[in-house]
């Protein structure tokens, strides 16, 4: 119990002292059922945010729900959003009006919004991941409220059906995106709101339930461990993420030495609760925080190239304690030049590590064709970052 209250201590200290906030909405608190702009839930979150400048924060918002306010504008069916170009027409209608909407509810408490529109390739260079942080400060600096989202018109990261292969996961999802413009920004605190209380230990409608065993909602996670991943199984009904999105963009908040938060965008004063430390939703403390470029390198860069290196290597690298040299390394997979990052894999082809390198790939191959030549440094230790499996 005495954890409990500490943990609980720690999350409100963090939310209150928080200035700098990324707040994410979703399409099922943006939308109604028939796609068109649910304002009994859109107006009170202006209104919070609002307030929430108004006392000093600094906020973007990132907002989904472009796609349905377009459907239901041209008066499509659901079921023609299957198609990929649909959608994109359905997003090149739907941004205008969701801009629009939110011109017009923000300019009731008097506060100028500023669209951003973003491709996953300003995610994934680093020159533009940098640019898209000095842009969005500028806009803070202004006073505007930067509104963000994907631009779906031309980008085919988030539209695109569920197992299509991509060469990066920059962002698949709003989610996602939320996280890494917090981790640009380097902002303390992640909101993502949806339409559900938070994280539970039985999912809602995950089999029988009984009125002796209510689902139990997870209050505080310090670390996301494969049992939390598996009980966040399963896409939104009317998003393309679902929880599991959430806890990566928590996951990559906890790496920012931020605190995120996922509630329920429908409770009464949910953005004023979460601010004030009450215990609102299920909140993720900041875990052992990585550099900028480290979190860019692991989160959201292109993986160019790929190298597959010996034990001796795999050791030193997993352990921190050395660069990756030309003669750990066993063959390169795919070509990559310098300042391209690459993946690092071990004997069976399973990669631990990335990093940006530090020669070419045609380098490397002539290196490895030289017995007893001088190694070289391929990968430097401080732009190596281990991975997940």
């Amino acid at each position: 119990m005495q954890a409990e209250h500490k943990l609980q201590a720690e999350r409100e200290k963090r939310l209150r002292a928080a200035s700098k906030i990324v707040i994410k909405v979703g399409t099922a608190v943006v939308t109604g059922p028939e796609g068109d702009l649910c304002l009994e839930r859109v107006g009170p979150i202006v209104q919070s945010i609002a307030a929430l400048r108004k006392s000093g924060k600094r906020v973007v918002l990132v907002s989904s729900g472009a796609v349905g306010l377009g459907r239901a504008w041209l008066e499509l069916h659901p079921s023609r959003l299957g198609d990929l170009v649909t959608k994109q027409a359905c997003a090149a209608v739907g941004q205008s009006l969701l801009m629009e909407a939110y011109k017009r509810l923000f300019s009731e408490w008097s506060v100028k919004v500023a669209q951003v529109l973003l491709t996953e390739d300003d995610f994934t260079v680093w020159r533009r991941y940098s640019n898209l942080r000095h842009t969005i400060e500028k806009l803070l600096q202004f006073g505007a409220l930067p509104i963000i989202n994907e631009n779906d018109t031309v980008s085919t990261s988030e539209l695109a059906p569920i197992g299509g292969v991509k060469k990066s996961a920059a962002f698949s999802d709003n989610d996602r995106l939320a996280a890494l413009v917090m981790s640009g920004l380097e902002a303390d605190a992640l909101v993502v709101l949806t339409n559900v209380d938070g994280l539970f230990r039985k999912p809602p409608g995950s089999g029988r339930q009984s009125e002796a065993a209510p689902p139990e909602l997870i209050p505080i996670v310090e670390e996301i461990t494969p049992e939390l991943r598996q009980l966040a199984l399963g896409p939104s009904a009317t998003g393309r993420g679902g929880m599991l999105t959430k806890l990566d963009a928590a996951q990559i908040a906890m790496h920012c030495g931020g605190t995120a938060v996922i509630a329920n965008g429908s409770t009464p004063e949910v953005l004023e609760r979460i601010f004030s430390g009450e215990a609102v939703g299920t909140a993720f403390l900041p875990s052992q925080r990585m550099r900028g470029k480290r979190r860019w390198i692991a989160f959201a860069a292109e993986v160019q190239g790929r190298v597959v290196v010996d034990a001796g290597a795999q050791k030193v690298i997993t352990e921190g304690k050395a660069s990756l040299l030309t003669s750990g390394i066993v063959r390169v997979e795919s070509h990559f030049a310098p300042k391209d990052v690459l993946g690092i894999a071990d004997s069976s082809g399973n990669e631990f590590a990335r990093g940006i390198a530090a020669c070419a790939s045609h380098e490397v191959e002539e290196a490895l064709g030289k017995k007893g030549g001088a190694s070289r440094i391929v990968v430097r230790r401080d732009n190596i970052v281990l991975v997940q499996p």
